[in-house]
């Protein structure tokens, strides 16, 4: 090459700051400017004429050849390295990263390569910094995250314990809660019970004196029938007030857990006959049982008393709640298993509001509310009833009447 235009690439390259060499199409090196003869540890001028080789790493001699080729062949502007890592052999041998962009021209007929070329060392140790940091982070992210998990973990079994510990604490207050209900509803019991006592034993005791006070002016002979209508009214007012004290004998040994039931065989007529003899002197003005039909042969393995009970307190209400010339029904079956005893009656019925809570201690129906009675013999029966394995339900239509039904285990062993 000319020196004139030597001296034109001189001023050229001196002009720009990157690293600057031109080849010729045998790849031999034509020009550089200082800063390549720096970055790769050149005098001035050493590498002028010098194959392009000797500024790549041996390893890549190889295939720079046909790289060279192909970029001549295509003569178009691009830059080296894209997709893979560049590296330059400096004088001494050290190995170090850079870019090149590769950019074809012509002069005087002759085609050139002009390469810029860039140390990136100080951006590669830069990157390898920032990875090892990024490493090193993400390894610190890694073992952060193990101790979240691990007081995550720590935390949901605190939180459970916690939880288990609220639940108790809510138990604890729903059962304090429970306990002071059940003590308002004891102390409202009571009340009413005393209430209760208080009108029951009062008016029937009324009458009793009433009766006895006026028996002392019948003294006539023909004064007889009068007397026995008084001694017929305190007879009735007596079992009236024994009934009473057997229902609240009956609670009290209930809650007590004071039962002791006694089973033997009985027949079923002699119970049914007890319960009819008892309640004629109850019966109103028309008022009639009708007997079972064909019972003369049944019979149960039970407690006599409590099934006498049950079904003397069943007829009872038939009777109290019917008006007069009604017929309270009597009818018994038996099975292999139970025996069913119907009572029905053409009375006031209870109405459909109050038929769930008919069983309740103490409930009565609205429409029985001015008729004598405890509320407490359905409870009672029904208490006595499931104890012994039966069950107890009933039918009723307001101002029809109804039909209590209940059925026993024919034998209680």
């Amino acid at each position: 090459m000319l020196n004139k235009e030597q001296d034109i690439f001189n001023v050229l390259f001196e002009a720009v700051s990157e690293g600057v060499v031109v080849v010729d199409e045998k790849q031999k090196i034509v020009s550089v400017n200082s800063s390549v003869e720096k970055m790769f540890g050149y005098n001035p001028g050493e590498l002028l004429n010098k194959k392009l080789n000797v500024l790549i790493p041996t390893n890549y001699h190889a295939g720079h050849g046909a790289h060279f080729n192909s970029f001549m062949n295509q003569k178009e502007k691009r830059q080296m390295g894209n997709g893979r890592d560049l590296y330059g052999a400096k004088k001494n041998g050290e190995i170090f990263p850079l870019e090149a962009g590769l950019n074809p021209f012509e002069i005087y007929g002759q085609t050139f390569v002009m390469a810029l070329v860039i140390d990136i060392s100080v951006r590669k140790q830069q990157e390898q910094e920032i990875y090892k940091l990024n490493e090193e982070l993400e390894k610190k992210v890694e073992e952060r995250t193990k101790e979240l998990r691990k007081t995550v973990n720590e935390l949901k079994v605190v939180n459970i314990e916690l939880d288990e510990e609220n639940q108790k604490r809510t138990e604890a207050e729903n059962k304090i809660k429970d306990a002071l209900k059940k003590e308002k509803e004891l102390n409202e019991l009571k009340t009413k019970f005393l209430s209760l006592v208080s009108h029951e034993f009062k008016t029937p005791l009324s009458g009793i004196l009433t009766s006895t006070m006026l028996l002392g002016k019948y003294k006539l002979t023909e004064q007889q029938a009068k007397r026995d209508k008084h001694l017929e009214t305190i007879t009735s007012k007596i079992h009236y007030l024994n009934n009473i004290l057997n229902d609240f004998l009956s609670i009290e040994k209930l809650e007590t857990g004071k039962i002791n039931y006694k089973f033997h065989t009985f027949k079923v007529s002699k119970v049914v006959d007890e319960v009819i003899y008892n309640a004629n002197m109850l019966l109103k003005g028309g008022q009639r049982i009708k007997y079972p039909e064909d019972i003369g042969e049944l019979s149960l393995m039970q407690d006599e008393k409590i099934i006498e009970l049950a079904l003397s307190n069943l007829v009872n209400n038939a009777i109290k709640y019917s008006p007069e010339n009604t017929e309270i029904d009597i009818k018994v079956k038996q099975n292999k298993k139970f025996t069913i005893f119907k009572i029905i009656d053409n009375g006031i019925g209870i109405p459909k509001k109050d038929q769930k809570n008919i069983f309740n201690r103490y409930f009565r129906a609205e429409n029985a509310l001015l008729t004598q009675g405890t509320g407490i013999g359905l409870n009672i029966i029904k208490n006595h009833i499931e104890s012994l394995g039966g069950e107890i339900s009933f039918e009723s239509t307001e101002n029809v009447g109804s039909i209590f039904k209940m059925k026993i285990i024919n034998s209680a062993k």
